[in-house]
Protein backbone atom coordinates (compact mmCIF):
# COMPACT_ATOMS: atom_id res chain seq x y z
CA UNK A 1 0.00 0.00 0.00
CA UNK A 2 1.16 3.48 -0.70
CA UNK A 3 0.83 6.30 1.79
CA UNK A 4 1.91 9.80 0.76
CA UNK A 5 3.20 11.86 3.08
CA UNK A 6 0.90 14.84 1.70
CA UNK A 7 -1.59 15.14 -0.36
CA UNK A 8 -2.98 18.53 -1.31
CA UNK A 9 -4.69 17.43 -4.18
CA UNK A 10 -6.90 15.82 -1.78
CA UNK A 11 -7.96 18.62 -0.06
CA UNK A 12 -8.60 20.79 -2.84
CA UNK A 13 -10.99 18.19 -5.00
CA UNK A 14 -12.85 17.98 -1.68
CA UNK A 15 -13.78 22.11 -1.30
CA UNK A 16 -13.19 22.56 -4.81
CA UNK A 17 -17.22 23.99 -5.58
CA UNK A 18 -16.46 26.38 -2.93
CA UNK A 19 -13.06 27.16 -4.43
CA UNK A 20 -14.03 27.74 -7.46
CA UNK A 21 -16.66 29.71 -6.02
CA UNK A 22 -13.87 32.09 -4.27
CA UNK A 23 -12.27 32.79 -7.38
CA UNK A 24 -14.91 33.82 -9.73
CA UNK A 25 -15.91 36.09 -7.08
CA UNK A 26 -12.36 37.56 -6.83
CA UNK A 27 -11.96 37.29 -10.86
CA UNK A 28 -15.90 39.34 -10.87
CA UNK A 29 -14.82 42.32 -8.90
CA UNK A 30 -11.77 43.07 -10.77
CA UNK A 31 -9.90 43.92 -7.74
CA UNK A 32 -6.61 42.24 -6.25
CA UNK A 33 -4.80 43.99 -3.73
CA UNK A 34 -5.96 45.03 -0.56
CA UNK A 35 -9.85 44.21 -1.25
CA UNK A 36 -13.11 42.99 0.38
CA UNK A 37 -11.57 38.98 0.29
CA UNK A 38 -8.28 40.55 2.67
CA UNK A 39 -10.30 42.66 5.18
CA UNK A 40 -12.62 39.90 5.24
CA UNK A 41 -10.40 36.69 5.82
CA UNK A 42 -8.33 39.35 8.26
CA UNK A 43 -11.73 39.56 10.18
CA UNK A 44 -12.45 36.11 10.29
CA UNK A 45 -8.85 35.01 10.91
CA UNK A 46 -8.28 37.49 14.03
CA UNK A 47 -12.04 36.26 15.25
CA UNK A 48 -10.59 32.57 15.37
CA UNK A 49 -7.25 33.31 17.21
CA UNK A 50 -9.09 35.86 19.44
CA UNK A 51 -7.55 39.00 18.91
CA UNK A 52 -8.21 42.13 17.68
CA UNK A 53 -5.63 43.05 14.59
CA UNK A 54 -4.65 40.46 11.70
CA UNK A 55 -3.04 41.74 8.78
CA UNK A 56 -2.63 40.03 6.09
CA UNK A 57 1.26 40.20 4.66
CA UNK A 58 3.83 38.12 1.88
CA UNK A 59 4.43 35.55 3.90
CA UNK A 60 5.45 34.28 7.58
CA UNK A 61 9.17 35.06 7.21
CA UNK A 62 8.13 38.64 5.95
CA UNK A 63 5.07 38.79 9.39
CA UNK A 64 8.10 37.72 11.85
CA UNK A 65 10.85 40.48 10.50
CA UNK A 66 8.05 43.18 10.70
CA UNK A 67 6.73 42.88 13.73
CA UNK A 68 10.58 42.93 14.88
CA UNK A 69 10.95 46.34 13.07
CA UNK A 70 7.38 47.20 14.25
CA UNK A 71 9.21 47.27 17.60
CA UNK A 72 12.09 49.11 16.95
CA UNK A 73 14.56 46.17 17.30
CA UNK A 74 17.71 45.98 14.75
CA UNK A 75 21.36 46.27 15.19
CA UNK A 76 22.55 46.25 18.27
CA UNK A 77 19.85 44.37 19.84
CA UNK A 78 19.68 40.54 20.69
CA UNK A 79 16.74 37.98 20.24
CA UNK A 80 16.23 34.58 21.92
CA UNK A 81 15.33 31.90 19.91
CA UNK A 82 15.10 28.28 19.83
CA UNK A 83 18.38 25.91 19.21
CA UNK A 84 15.92 24.11 16.97
CA UNK A 85 12.78 25.38 14.20
CA UNK A 86 12.82 26.23 10.81
CA UNK A 87 15.79 28.70 10.13
CA UNK A 88 13.09 31.17 9.06
CA UNK A 89 12.98 32.47 12.74
CA UNK A 90 16.29 32.97 12.66
CA UNK A 91 16.70 35.20 9.86
CA UNK A 92 14.17 36.87 10.54
CA UNK A 93 15.71 38.39 13.30
CA UNK A 94 19.04 38.68 11.11
CA UNK A 95 17.61 40.73 8.71
CA UNK A 96 16.73 43.38 11.33
CA UNK A 97 20.72 43.79 11.69
CA UNK A 98 19.78 42.27 15.37
CA UNK A 99 21.64 38.84 16.48
CA UNK A 100 19.58 35.71 17.11
CA UNK A 101 20.91 33.99 20.78
CA UNK A 102 20.03 30.48 20.50
CA UNK A 103 18.17 28.80 23.85
CA UNK A 104 18.02 25.08 24.03
CA UNK A 105 15.09 22.75 23.42
CA UNK A 106 13.43 20.83 25.85
CA UNK A 107 13.88 17.34 24.33
CA UNK A 108 10.29 16.16 25.22
CA UNK A 109 8.35 18.64 23.45
CA UNK A 110 10.83 20.18 20.95
CA UNK A 111 9.95 23.65 21.84
CA UNK A 112 12.20 26.21 23.60
CA UNK A 113 13.06 25.32 27.60
CA UNK A 114 11.69 28.26 29.79
CA UNK A 115 13.97 26.80 32.52
CA UNK A 116 16.97 28.21 30.10
CA UNK A 117 15.61 31.66 28.76
CA UNK A 118 16.79 33.60 31.79
CA UNK A 119 20.12 32.53 31.63
CA UNK A 120 20.40 33.80 27.61
CA UNK A 121 18.98 37.17 28.71
CA UNK A 122 21.65 39.97 28.24
CA UNK A 123 21.51 43.76 28.33
CA UNK A 124 21.04 43.50 24.64
CA UNK A 125 17.98 41.31 24.78
CA UNK A 126 14.84 43.09 23.68
CA UNK A 127 12.53 39.92 22.59
CA UNK A 128 11.80 36.05 23.16
CA UNK A 129 10.86 34.36 20.26
CA UNK A 130 9.24 31.04 21.14
CA UNK A 131 8.08 28.06 18.21
CA UNK A 132 5.33 26.21 18.64
CA UNK A 133 7.46 23.74 16.36
CA UNK A 134 5.25 20.95 14.71
CA UNK A 135 2.14 22.46 15.81
CA UNK A 136 2.90 21.61 19.53
CA UNK A 137 2.44 24.59 21.89
CA UNK A 138 5.33 25.79 23.53
CA UNK A 139 5.39 26.15 27.34
CA UNK A 140 3.74 30.14 27.35
CA UNK A 141 3.29 31.07 30.77
CA UNK A 142 6.62 30.86 32.69
CA UNK A 143 7.84 32.39 29.16
CA UNK A 144 5.72 35.09 29.74
CA UNK A 145 6.53 35.37 33.14
CA UNK A 146 10.09 35.79 32.91
CA UNK A 147 9.69 38.36 29.68
CA UNK A 148 7.67 40.32 32.32
CA UNK A 149 10.31 40.21 34.76
CA UNK A 150 13.18 41.91 32.30
CA UNK A 151 10.68 44.00 29.87
CA UNK A 152 11.16 41.85 27.02
CA UNK A 153 8.67 40.91 24.25
CA UNK A 154 6.66 38.01 23.59
CA UNK A 155 6.49 37.19 19.03
CA UNK A 156 5.33 33.97 19.10
CA UNK A 157 6.32 31.94 15.95
CA UNK A 158 2.89 30.31 14.89
CA UNK A 159 3.73 29.52 11.31
CA UNK A 160 3.26 25.72 12.54
CA UNK A 161 0.34 25.98 15.02
CA UNK A 162 -2.86 27.08 13.62
CA UNK A 163 -5.63 25.71 15.88
CA UNK A 164 -3.32 24.66 18.11
CA UNK A 165 -4.53 25.23 22.12
CA UNK A 166 -2.71 26.07 25.21
CA UNK A 167 -4.30 25.34 28.30
CA UNK A 168 -7.62 26.01 26.10
CA UNK A 169 -6.61 29.21 24.59
CA UNK A 170 -5.33 29.30 21.17
CA UNK A 171 -1.72 29.85 19.77
CA UNK A 172 -1.26 33.48 18.40
CA UNK A 173 -3.03 34.75 21.33
CA UNK A 174 -1.02 34.02 23.84
CA UNK A 175 2.19 36.36 23.50
CA UNK A 176 2.22 40.16 23.16
CA UNK A 177 2.36 39.39 19.00
CA UNK A 178 2.68 36.14 16.78
CA UNK A 179 3.18 35.69 13.01
CA UNK A 180 1.70 32.76 11.33
CA UNK A 181 2.50 31.48 7.50
CA UNK A 182 0.20 30.10 5.30
CA UNK A 183 2.44 28.02 3.00
CA UNK A 184 0.53 25.69 1.13
CA UNK A 185 1.30 22.78 3.51
CA UNK A 186 0.17 24.69 6.55
CA UNK A 187 -3.42 23.12 8.19
CA UNK A 188 -4.47 25.96 7.15
CA UNK A 189 -2.36 26.77 3.80
CA UNK A 190 -2.71 29.28 0.89
CA UNK A 191 -2.38 28.15 -3.05
CA UNK A 192 0.94 29.98 -2.62
CA UNK A 193 2.54 31.96 -0.12
CA UNK A 194 1.08 34.14 2.70
CA UNK A 195 1.55 35.21 5.94
CA UNK A 196 -0.69 37.50 8.55
CA UNK A 197 0.64 39.07 11.54
CA UNK A 198 -1.94 38.72 15.06
CA UNK A 199 -2.43 41.15 17.78
CA UNK A 200 -4.42 43.39 20.59
CA UNK A 201 -1.61 46.24 19.78
CA UNK A 202 -3.71 48.42 17.51
CA UNK A 203 -0.47 51.22 17.13
CA UNK A 204 1.80 48.20 15.90
CA UNK A 205 -0.90 46.85 13.96
CA UNK A 206 -0.95 50.04 11.77
CA UNK A 207 2.82 50.27 11.88
CA UNK A 208 3.04 46.61 9.89
CA UNK A 209 0.23 47.66 7.65
CA UNK A 210 2.34 50.50 6.66
CA UNK A 211 5.31 48.98 6.63
CA UNK A 212 4.14 46.03 4.40
CA UNK A 213 2.49 48.86 1.76
CA UNK A 214 5.87 50.77 1.11
CA UNK A 215 5.52 52.64 4.33
CA UNK A 216 2.48 54.02 3.14
CA UNK A 217 -1.26 54.05 4.23
CA UNK A 218 -2.32 57.22 1.53
CA UNK A 219 -0.91 56.70 -1.98
CA UNK A 220 2.15 57.89 -3.14
CA UNK A 221 2.53 59.52 0.31
CA UNK A 222 5.37 57.49 2.37
CA UNK A 223 6.06 57.70 5.78
CA UNK A 224 8.97 55.52 6.50
CA UNK A 225 10.82 53.11 4.20
CA UNK A 226 8.39 49.97 3.54
CA UNK A 227 8.47 46.83 1.42
CA UNK A 228 6.16 45.19 -0.49
CA UNK A 229 4.56 42.24 1.56
CA UNK A 230 0.41 41.80 0.56
CA UNK A 231 -1.60 39.02 1.25
CA UNK A 232 -3.65 39.19 -2.22
CA UNK A 233 -6.91 38.90 -2.84
CA UNK A 234 -6.82 35.99 -4.33
CA UNK A 235 -5.14 34.28 -1.26
CA UNK A 236 -7.14 35.56 0.84
CA UNK A 237 -10.62 33.94 -0.67
CA UNK A 238 -9.52 30.84 -1.05
CA UNK A 239 -8.56 31.22 3.04
CA UNK A 240 -11.11 32.12 4.13
CA UNK A 241 -12.81 29.36 2.64
CA UNK A 242 -10.39 26.64 3.80
CA UNK A 243 -11.09 28.21 7.63
CA UNK A 244 -14.24 27.10 7.54
CA UNK A 245 -12.36 23.56 7.60
CA UNK A 246 -9.43 24.19 9.62
CA UNK A 247 -11.30 23.16 12.98
CA UNK A 248 -12.34 19.55 11.36
CA UNK A 249 -9.18 18.82 9.56
CA UNK A 250 -7.56 19.44 13.16
CA UNK A 251 -9.44 17.02 14.32
CA UNK A 252 -8.48 14.61 12.15
CA UNK A 253 -4.87 14.80 12.31
CA UNK A 254 -5.15 14.46 16.25
CA UNK A 255 -7.78 11.18 15.69
CA UNK A 256 -4.43 10.20 13.19
CA UNK A 257 -1.87 11.08 16.14
CA UNK A 258 -3.43 9.35 19.05
CA UNK A 259 -3.93 6.05 16.48
CA UNK A 260 0.23 6.64 15.90
CA UNK A 261 0.53 7.06 19.66
CA UNK A 262 -0.75 3.64 20.88
CA UNK A 263 1.51 1.68 18.74
CA UNK A 264 4.54 3.40 18.99
CA UNK A 265 6.96 2.87 22.40
CA UNK A 266 6.92 6.09 24.96
CA UNK A 267 10.61 6.95 24.23
CA UNK A 268 9.83 7.21 20.31
CA UNK A 269 6.32 8.95 20.23
CA UNK A 270 6.01 13.07 20.70
CA UNK A 271 5.79 13.84 24.59
CA UNK A 272 2.33 15.48 24.58
CA UNK A 273 1.96 17.53 28.00
CA UNK A 274 -1.26 17.58 29.44
CA UNK A 275 -1.98 21.45 28.95
CA UNK A 276 -1.59 21.00 25.53
CA UNK A 277 -3.89 20.19 22.39
CA UNK A 278 -1.59 20.07 19.42
CA UNK A 279 -2.84 20.86 15.55
CA UNK A 280 -0.16 18.81 14.55
CA UNK A 281 1.28 20.17 11.60
CA UNK A 282 3.71 17.58 11.62
CA UNK A 283 3.55 14.07 13.95
CA UNK A 284 7.43 13.70 14.27
CA UNK A 285 8.99 10.88 16.39
CA UNK A 286 12.66 10.40 17.55
CA UNK A 287 14.80 7.30 17.62
CA UNK A 288 18.82 7.12 17.77
CA UNK A 289 17.82 4.47 14.85
CA UNK A 290 16.13 6.78 12.80
CA UNK A 291 17.61 6.17 9.56
CA UNK A 292 16.13 1.90 9.95
CA UNK A 293 13.30 3.09 10.84
CA UNK A 294 12.46 5.46 8.21
CA UNK A 295 14.15 2.49 5.60
CA UNK A 296 11.78 0.05 6.54
CA UNK A 297 8.13 2.57 6.27
CA UNK A 298 9.59 3.25 2.82
CA UNK A 299 10.03 -0.10 2.43
CA UNK A 300 6.46 -0.93 2.89
CA UNK A 301 5.62 2.33 0.77
CA UNK A 302 5.01 5.08 3.71
CA UNK A 303 6.91 7.98 2.86
CA UNK A 304 8.56 9.85 5.52
CA UNK A 305 10.53 13.02 5.84
CA UNK A 306 12.52 14.83 8.07
CA UNK A 307 12.00 18.23 10.04
CA UNK A 308 14.91 19.87 10.76
CA UNK A 309 17.74 17.41 9.78
CA UNK A 310 20.27 20.21 10.39
CA UNK A 311 19.73 22.77 13.34
CA UNK A 312 20.23 26.49 12.11
CA UNK A 313 23.55 27.02 14.34
CA UNK A 314 25.12 24.02 12.12
CA UNK A 315 23.70 26.18 8.87
CA UNK A 316 26.38 28.00 6.18
CA UNK A 317 24.33 30.93 6.88
CA UNK A 318 25.41 31.16 10.71
CA UNK A 319 29.35 29.35 10.18
CA UNK A 320 31.90 30.75 12.16
CA UNK A 321 29.14 31.35 15.36
CA UNK A 322 29.84 28.92 18.55
CA UNK A 323 26.74 27.39 20.49
CA UNK A 324 26.43 24.83 22.54
CA UNK A 325 22.67 23.16 21.73
CA UNK A 326 22.84 19.55 22.77
CA UNK A 327 19.55 18.89 22.44
CA UNK A 328 18.76 21.00 19.47
CA UNK A 329 21.15 19.13 17.46
CA UNK A 330 19.84 16.02 19.06
CA UNK A 331 17.08 16.43 17.44
CA UNK A 332 17.48 16.97 14.50
CA UNK A 333 19.74 14.13 14.42
CA UNK A 334 16.60 11.86 15.41
CA UNK A 335 13.71 13.11 14.28
CA UNK A 336 11.23 11.56 11.54
CA UNK A 337 7.87 13.01 10.41
CA UNK A 338 4.95 10.43 9.94
CA UNK A 339 2.38 11.06 7.31
CA UNK A 340 -0.37 12.83 8.87
CA UNK A 341 -3.63 14.98 7.69
CA UNK A 342 -7.15 14.61 6.45
CA UNK A 343 -5.49 12.77 2.89
CA UNK A 344 -4.95 10.04 4.77
CA UNK A 345 -7.90 6.66 4.61
CA UNK A 346 -8.75 4.74 7.51
CA UNK A 347 -6.65 1.91 5.47
CA UNK A 348 -3.56 4.08 5.24
CA UNK A 349 -3.69 4.61 8.90
CA UNK A 350 -3.78 1.02 9.95
CA UNK A 351 -1.21 0.43 7.32
CA UNK A 352 1.11 3.29 9.06
CA UNK A 353 0.51 1.53 12.57
CA UNK A 354 0.71 -1.80 11.49
CA UNK A 355 4.22 -1.10 9.67
CA UNK A 356 5.02 1.06 13.43
CA UNK A 357 4.62 -1.73 15.13
CA UNK A 358 6.47 -4.20 13.07
CA UNK A 359 9.80 -2.01 13.30
CA UNK A 360 9.75 -0.23 16.39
Amino acid sequence: MNVPFLDLQYLTKAIRPELDEAYRRVMDAGWFIHGRECAEFEGEFASYIGIEHCIGVGNGLDALRMILLGYGIGAGDEVLVPSQTFIATWLAVSETGATPVPVDIDPKTFNIDPSLIEAAITTKTKAIMPVHLYGQPADMDPIMAVAEQYGLKVIEDAAQAHGALYKGRPCGSLGHTAAFSFYPGKNLGAFGDGGAVCTNNARLAEKIRKLSNYGSTRKYHHDQRGCNSRLDELQAAFLRVKLRYLNEWNECRREIAKSYGTVLPENIAPSIPEWAQPCWHLYVIQSGARDKIQKHLEANGVQTLTHYPIAPADQKAYQGQVFSLENGRRSAARCLSLPIGPHLSSGQIEHVCQTLKNCC
